[in-house]
């Protein structure tokens, strides 16, 4: 069973930063790719910047210009670093993996970071 383990979270000011890690272990197949969500109080998860084993990126429009996701395809670990941070970025954020084991693919789930912005 793959597990990531997410970490980095906190509070901050707006304006402020912070860098979001990911570990992931028990691979037993390979990454395809690997992103963060978050899901605010009251709404519903949505995409934040995903990376593929490709190394090319995708960002929702929010996180463009402010996030930047990067990946260690060695060590299985994905960040995210996030500049100029808004209250409206508080959310749990949640790292997922797209793994491919022969011809099937799964999805994971970490267990997510809280990340606060005080205005």
């Amino acid at each position: 069973q793959v597990q990531l383990v997410e970490s980095g979270g906190g509070l901050v000011q707006a304006g402020g930063s912070l860098r979001l890690s990911c570990a992931a272990s028990r691979i037993t197949g390979s990454i395809n790719a690997i992103g963060w969500y978050r899901q605010a109080p009251g709404k519903q998860r949505e995409l934040v910047a995903v990376i593929s084993d490709g190394e090319s990126s995708n960002y929702a429009e929010f996180a463009k210009g402010r996030f930047t996701i990067s990946r260690d395809i060695g060590e299985n670990t994905v960040s995210l670093q996030m500049n100029s941070l808004k209250p409206e970025d508080t959310a749990v954020y949640y790292c997922k993996a797209i793994v491919k084991i022969s011809t099937f693919q799964f999805q994971y789930w970490g267990q997510g970071t809280q990340v606060t912005v005080s205005s």
